[in-house]
Order: structure tokens, then sequence, then C-alpha cells
């Protein structure tokens, strides 16, 4: 299965259709920058749309004689368009090829403005949207914005007496990024909805440069503001970052980060694995099961064939807002070279609908994608993801942890700092990407679902159950607060995608009580022997 590249869902209530509403209705938080519980769309893997896990309501009560003293996140950018034009130019060129031969069923000849509209929203994504630096494929969209400003107001929903106390104690609010447009507009999203609820924190947000949705306020790695070595690691080289290695653990990471790429690229075991999933016997029935509605038998026939092969040639050219004539090109390096091509295709315009919904409006992608197929493409995906950067084979999970190895240490770092009192900040907050929160999920085990598959087997559904929607759906977030009483003893208390989350089975030893979700910080250290 060539190119395929696919997505899978979350946690859901009343089923309509080919997708189901969201059940996790936050009725606490009021605010309007929380994304809609609208449609949560089925099998969207790591592009289902955000949603809050658990209400605010529920969580555990902090225990008596403890106040928040500090509190640390890790999250993936908001819901965002397409990254470049490929698959839909690629669709649209097969599209004319069949219109112009009179091979379109009723239902494909309604592709055509479906596909113009998705090319028209991805190319005007961003446009005259403050806080977004050069619209265009790639950006959050208006869902991905109110994503990470709902965060941001349920964070200062749940932690309101730690933030007053960055005032009072003249601490700060590190806000930090991979330096990546979309991680930069997140963590600037996020900054403005702390500074709407609370204007006086202004002073406390360090550094200076997230303080304005200006895009000529830009963040850099002088002013701290951006750490790839923590927050890109899984794509380090050697133009943009050698230079910058100032300590032995840049260096760690930089060389795991070259290792880690050599895997995804070279590693025999990993390929074969890949291989193994890519012969599924059921994909073109799968294939079959998309394309028949849409196009004549005679056509899916030809696909492949000399003259029937589709890529992302050409340009697409929409009017703006402003009247401006704007024009994609394509690269022309994604083909449509089979049927099972061209329904992967159709599933990667399907699965960014979710989180596109604003810019779309009627458009609707479901039509096309049979619940089946979906989940089909979604396992394959997964399986990828699973893989390339999660707990793969055991070899294979001792390259994608061993990345995440100094954002690791630099979280249990932080609350060290607290304890010795050397911590400056009241919050470190930092924003990345689905490629730094599945090996940091992986690494630390958490969900009870980061064990590797024996080499022996392959990935599916029913032997592992590990899902992208769970582990990295859009502005996926590991939150760690931090406790302490009058004696100076430390609790911490983790949420995963604001859901209170036990740490690793091996580390139940460290609850505060049994079952409890806040862990004895000392005790939880040992158990993950961090030094």
């Amino acid at each position: 299965m060539k190119n395929l590249k696919i997505k899978h869902s979350i946690f859901i209530c009343l089923s309509s259709g080919l997708f189901l509403t969201a059940c996790n209705d936050d009725t606490d938080n009021k605010n309007s920058a929380t994304p809609p519980q609208t449609a949560t769309f089925l099998y969207l893997q790591t592009k289902q749309p955000y949603l809050p896990q658990q209400k605010l309501s529920t969580y555990e009560a902090q225990p008596a004689g403890y106040q928040a003293v500090f509190t640390e996140l890790v999250a993936r950018h908001g819901s965002r368009g397409l990254s470049s034009i490929k698959y839909d130019l690629a669709l649209y060129n097969m599209w004319l090829k069949a219109k112009q031969e009179n091979a379109l069923t009723p239902l494909g000849e309604k592709l055509g403005a479906d596909l113009e509209a998705m090319m028209k929203a991805n190319i005007l994504l961003g446009y005259g949207v403050e806080g977004i630096r050069q619209y265009g494929y790639g950006n959050e969209s208006s869902i991905g914005i109110k994503e990470h400003r709902g965060i941001a107001d349920r964070l200062l929903q749940r932690l309101p007496e730690l933030f007053i106390q960055a005032k009072q104690q003249g601490k700060s609010i590190q806000i930090v990024s991979s330096g990546v447009d979309r991680a930069v507009d997140s963590a600037k999203f996020f900054t403005h909805e702390l500074l709407k609820q609370q204007p006086n924190l202004k002073d406390s947000i360090t550094p200076a440069s997230y303080q304005s949705l200006s895009s000529g306020s830009v963040p850099s790695i002088a002013d701290g503001g951006i750490s790839r070595f923590n927050l890109y690691f899984h794509s380090l080289n050697a133009q943009d970052d050698l230079s910058n290695i100032k300590t032995d653990v840049e260096k760690q990471v930089y060389d795991a980060s070259l290792k880690y790429q050599d895997f995804e690229e070279n590693d025999l075991s990993l390929k074969q694995k890949l291989r193994e999933l890519s012969v599924d016997h059921n994909a073109q029935k799968i294939a079959a099961t998309v394309l028949t509605p849409i196009f004549k038998a005679a056509f899916i026939q030809k696909i492949g064939q000399s003259g029937y092969t589709f890529s992302n040639t050409g340009t697409f050219t929409v009017t703006s807002p402003q009247g401006e004539q704007i024009t994609e090109k394509g690269k022309g390096k994604n083909t449509i070279a089979s049927a099972v091509d061209a329904a992967a295709y159709l599933y990667e315009l399907y699965s960014i609908t979710g989180g596109m919904q604003d810019e779309l409006g009627a458009t609707d992608f479901n039509k096309y994608m049979p619940i089946d197929a979906a989940k089909f493409y979604a396992q394959y995906n997964d399986a990828s993801d699973f893989y390339s950067k999660g707990p793969s084979f055991e070899a294979g999970k001792a390259i994608t942890t061993d990345i995440a190895q100094s954002l690791k240490q630099d979280l249990f770092k932080q609350v060290d700092d607290v304890i010795n009192k050397r911590q400056k900040n009241i919050a470190v907050l930092r924003f990345a990407h689905a490629e730094i929160i599945i090996p940091l999920a992986t690494s630390l085990e958490l969900k009870g679902m980061m064990q590797s598959v024996p080499f022996s087997q392959t990935f599916n559904y029913n032997n592992s159950t590990w899902r992208g929607e769970d582990i990295s759906p859009m502005a996926a977030n590991i939150q760690w607060d931090i406790y302490q009483n009058s004696q100076g003893q430390t609790l911490l208390k983790m949420l995963y995608n604001e859901k209170e989350t036990s740490f690793k089975k091996d580390c139940d030893y460290a609850r505060y009580k049994v079952n409890s979700y806040y862990y004895d910080y000392s005790k939880l250290k040992q158990c993950y022997n961090i030094q």
C-alpha cells in the first residue's frame, strides 16, 4: 500500500452516520474559548480533534495541608490543515481526467467541488487571523486555536492560587516551543488566553516574544523561547543544530536523533514490519468500496496504467477575501499509481476534516469514506506510528524512547529545582508535535498501552490497545502539577489530555495513598531511575 497514510477516533456516545457525537461535555467550563462539543469523526487517528477527557469537578481533591507550587506542560500543536498541497491536488487531477471521460457517478460529480473547497480552505488557512504568521497549508485551524485557548482556561481554573503567586513572588511563566510555526502559534494562542483571563500576568510571561500575537514578535533559541533539543528531537540536523550544541546532554540528544532518523530510514527490521503491513490482501477490496461509488468501474481498472497515474502537479488558484489571486503549486512528488493509493488519499482528506469544520463549512468528505475503510486506514496508520514512533518491537522501542530521555529528564529537573528552591518559574509550558508526545509517553510507559508487540507478530487492533487517538490527538498534552506541604514534602499528579492518569504500574508503591493519583515525588523519581 504505497503512500498509504491514515488516522482513528476518541471518546464517543451517540452514533449518526459516519461520525459520533462527543459525550465529554465539559459543563464546568463555560468559556467561549473551549472548542465546540460537536461531532467526533470516526477513525481519525492522530488527526483526532482535541477534547478534554475529564471534567474539572471530578478530579481527586488535593490532600489536606498541600498547596500547588508548580505546574508544567508538554503539548502538541492544535488541529491543523493539510501539511501541503499533495493528496488534494493529485486527486483533483484524477477527478478532472474522470470528468473528461464521463467516468463519474452522481456522487463522483460532487467530488470536484469538494476538492476545490478543500484546496481553497488550506491555501487561505489563517488568512487575516491575528497570531498566524503566514497563512496557508500547515497552519492551525480555527478549532486548533480554540483547543489551546480552552486548555489555558482550564489550567487557570484548576490552579487559580498558583498563578496568583506568579505576581506575588516575582516568578515567571516560561513558554518554549519547537520553533515550528504551528507550535509557536499554539504557544502564542495559549499565552494570549492566559493574559486575556489574567492581564496582570503579562510581566510574568518569559520570553517577552510570546506575550504578543504579532507576527513581528518571534521567539528564538537566543531568548530561550525555542528548544529544538527537547521539542524537536526527532529531526535534528547538522545545518540547524550542530553549532548550537552547548552541553553533553545536547550532544547526546543530537546523537540519539541521528540514530533515530537512521532507524526510520534504514532499519531492516522496521522495513520488514512496514512491508508486512503494506501487503494486506484486503487493501484492494477496501479501495473498491471507497472508489466504486465515485468512479465508473472501467476508470477504476485503468488507474495505474499508462496515462492514468496522477500526481500533485500543476497549480490551483483562489481568490482571497481581499480580492487577491493566490496560487499554490504542487511538487509532483505524491503519485496515485493504483486504486489503493487513490482510496488512501481520499482518507487523508476525510481525516483532516474533523479539525477544519469551521473553514470547510458544508463541505463533507464523510460521504466518500465508508466506515470499514476508515477503520482499515486508521489501523494501518496506527501500526506505522506504533513501529516508527512508539512501543515498536523491543529493539525499536529502545531507539524511539532514547530520543525522549532529555525531555523526560527535564520534566523531573524542573521539579527538583522546586524542591531545591532554585525554581524561578511557577509554570513551564512547552509546545511541540506528535513526534514528541508519542516517544515521551512511551518512555514514561503511560496509559497501559506501551507494550511492544513481539517481532513474530504484527500490530493490529486485536493484539494491541495502542491507538493514536488516545496517545496523540491534536493538542495532546501531558501536565504535571506539583504540590508541597509546610514540611516540604512534594507530591506530583499527572494529567494526560486533562484526565487524571497513573504512572506505570511499577510505580504504584509511590502513590500518596492507595489508588490516589497523587504520587510521592521522591519515590516516583526513584521508580523511573532518574539521577
